[in-house]
């Protein structure tokens, strides 16, 4: 059955708002009022559609509301400056977090607004794959009629993507560089946006994640999957890997606390949102997300080896 994104995303809110989650043991001084959790993107992508699953399973565990809050701009970096300059560290404050954006942008930036290491990171719960995408009537049927045009046609393909040196424009700037495709880059405020622009015809293809390929089903055709192995979710899209090019990436999607936050804090926050993708998983897994649980040192250590691994590539 052919799916949308609109469609099975509301299926999936729908049925998450009825989850009841077994609530750990918790403070009894946290939290003391409403936590504020700040998506820095436009509603409708990935990190909006989870925060949505988490915001009624976060109410019925901490006993307190959840207001989740969009602020959307330069690839997350508005929010991601103001929330390190404005925040109290106390835990009611809770922003969301993708990888490679908060290494990217700061690297390529003068001045992002924000620090890479600004945040005290409460977990990494999500990645997803990135996929290259075109409308199901596009003249692109595989990876080499589109690099064999962008090739023959500087620039005059457009290749949209969520946000400026976050992961969906470093992975096109990776094909580019990998195949010697020429094409020009769309950023948009987040995923949300992606669908009508691919199936309006305002870009020609689109670098995303996998789960905009899930959901888009039938009315696009994955090109290649950035992954390692083929996704069982997407089972006929070749990766790059098999057509010839080392390309393999993804957005690691996260929320951090201010800096500062006291860490009893961030690990009962981090015990919840483990619960919480436990809870997720059955519905998310064949939406196109991979489910991770990474904390403590263990995230510092990939924002690290990621901050790495894309300045070498970034500084070339």
């Amino acid at each position: 059955m052919k799916k949308t994104m609109n469609t099975s995303f509301a299926c999936m809110l729908g049925a998450a708002a009825g989850v009841a989650l077994a609530a750990p043991a918790y403070a009894q001084d946290f939290p003391e009022r409403a936590i504020e959790y700040i998506i820095p993107f436009n509603p409708g992508g990935e990190s909006d559609i989870t925060a949505r699953m988490q915001e009624p399973m976060m109410e019925e565990a901490l006993g307190v509301g959840v207001n989740v809050r969009h602020q959307p701009g330069g690839g997350g970096a508005v929010a991601w400056a103001e929330f390190q300059g404005n925040a109290e560290p106390d835990g009611h404050e809770i922003i969301g977090i993708n990888l490679p954006h908060i290494v990217g942008q700061p690297i390529q930036r003068d001045n992002a607004g924000y620090e890479t290491e600004g945040f005290d990171i409460i977990t990494w719960f999500h990645f997803t794959p990135h996929v290259l995408v075109v409308r199901a009537d596009s003249p692109f049927q595989s990876l080499e009629d589109l690099v064999a045009f962008a090739k023959e046609n500087p620039q005059s393909l457009t290749v949209g993507g969520s946000g400026t040196f976050s992961g969906n424009h470093l992975e096109t700037l990776r094909m580019e560089q990998l195949t010697e495709a020429d094409v020009t880059y769309i950023p948009f405020t987040g995923t949300g946006p992606l669908p009508a622009a691919i199936l309006g015809g305002h870009v020609g293809a689109v670098i995303s994640n996998s789960t905009l390929g899930v959901q888009m089903g039938d009315d696009v055709r994955v090109l290649a999957v950035a992954a390692e192995e083929r996704l069982d979710v997407l089972p006929d899209a070749p990766t790059f890997t098999e057509l010839g090019y080392d390309i393999v990436g993804g957005t690691f999607r996260g929320v951090a606390a201010p800096k500062g936050t006291p860490q009893e804090r961030i690990d009962m926050l981090a015990d919840l949102f483990t619960d919480m993708n436990e809870t997720m998983a059955e519905r998310q897994v064949p939406m196109g997300f991979q489910m991770t649980d990474i904390r403590g040192q263990a995230a510092v250590d990939l924002l690290a080896r990621l901050r790495d691994q894309y300045g070498d590539f970034l500084t070339q």
